[in-house]
């Protein structure tokens, strides 16, 4: 349950400078459906700061996107990592001057750190990764670099993009073990992400109000699996549900998506996790190619693999199909290539 006061900090805290920062002189496209979380954030916050909005209509492609971008002098442009990888393909194929763009936040997945480093390489827009929930109102963090990292080149500053980044002010992070331990921030331990703060709910509308979803000192649980730097930068590691447990050891699916995705062939990638009967459990990529990557074979990306992630991670099984499925909003939905490898549908 969201409440008015809970609506009016969120908005302060998504404009404040360390956050999006929204001013008056923006013109701010949200590329989602208003039905999701983002409607409760930028929308208020544009109307908050003053802030022009432009509507991108139901029908996400890149193509109109580009040109909406391109015409209406698009300043902050927020969306999920399929679109903005679509619109990437876009513009390289067709340019458009986009040097109007000075964030293109990203945020309801990771976006591969190949995909930051292209657009910031290629195309000279600024990418800022940002992380929250519908039960956040939604805005938790943003990777933004620091007074700290001025001195980093290009590739150290990517690293800290590719990154969910920092809580906000008013937000509260911590990561604990499964029976609830407090887990250190060394940017290697995971753990499971727990939040709290002013904006962030404590009850579902006709919900048990001691239900499972909260700790008992306060905090939500999240279901995200994350790891924490100790200078509080956080990564999403995966969800719980879609963590690959092959022969005892964690695969992140979030973190082979992304090695898989930086194959200059590859266009989207999914990760599922399939039954084995010697590891239990091991991933499946579902791929898709780009339109001049029709030669791209199994074999060749397990190779391109191999030497990026550890070797317990390459996936065995490969599959090649037109387009990953995905949300309302855009996300990849896993469940239906679940049901599709169950059905023998898929690969």
């Amino acid at each position: 349950l969201y409440s008015h006061r809970s609506m009016f900090l969120h908005t302060m805290g998504e404009n404040a400078a360390n956050a999006l920062g929204v001013r008056e002189s923006d013109v701010v496209l949200p590329v989602v459906p208003q039905f999701h979380a983002m409607a409760w954030g930028l929308p208020y916050a544009c109307a908050a700061s003053g802030a022009d909005i432009v509507m991108p209509g139901p029908h996400l492609r890149p193509q109109p996107l580009a040109d909406l971008i391109a015409t209406e002098r698009v300043t902050i442009a927020a969306g999920v990592p399929t679109i903005w990888n679509g619109l990437y393909h876009e513009l390289k194929q067709n340019p458009r001057d986009i040097s109007c763009v000075r964030a293109l936040v990203v945020g309801g997945s990771a976006m591969p750190r190949s995909l930051i480093e292209a657009y910031e390489s290629q195309l000279g827009v600024n990418v800022v990764h940002a992380w929250g929930m519908t039960e956040m109102s939604p805005l938790g963090t943003v990777s933004i670099p620091l007074k700290a990292h001025e001195e980093l080149d290009d590739a150290g500053k990517w690293d800290i993009k590719a990154k969910q980044g920092y809580p906000i002010l008013g937000v509260e992070l911590r990561i604990v073990d499964e029976i609830g331990r407090e887990l250190p921030w060394d940017g290697k331990t995971m753990g499971e992400l727990q939040v709290r703060g002013p904006w962030i709910i404590s009850q579902y509308f006709r919900r048990d109000a001691t239900p499972d979803y909260m700790t008992a000192d306060g905090w939500f649980r999240t279901g995200d699996v994350v790891t924490m730097t100790p200078d509080g930068y956080m990564t999403i590691t995966d969800r719980t549900k879609d963590l690959v447990k092959s022969g005892g050891e964690w695969i992140s699916t979030v973190e082979l998506e992304g090695a898989i995705i930086g194959h200059p062939k590859v266009l989207e990638a999914a990760v599922i996790a399939i039954p084995d009967e010697k590891w239990s459990e091991r991933p499946m990529a579902c791929v898709v190619r780009t339109q001049d990557g029709w030669d791209l074979t199994a074999e060749e990306l397990q190779a391109y693999l191999g030497e990026r992630v550890a070797r317990f991670w390459v996936p065995e099984r490969v599959v090649f199909i037109d387009e990953v499925p995905k949300t309302s909003v855009g996300k990849f939905d896993k469940k239906v290539l679940r049901r599709q490898f169950a059905e023998g549908t898929l690969g």
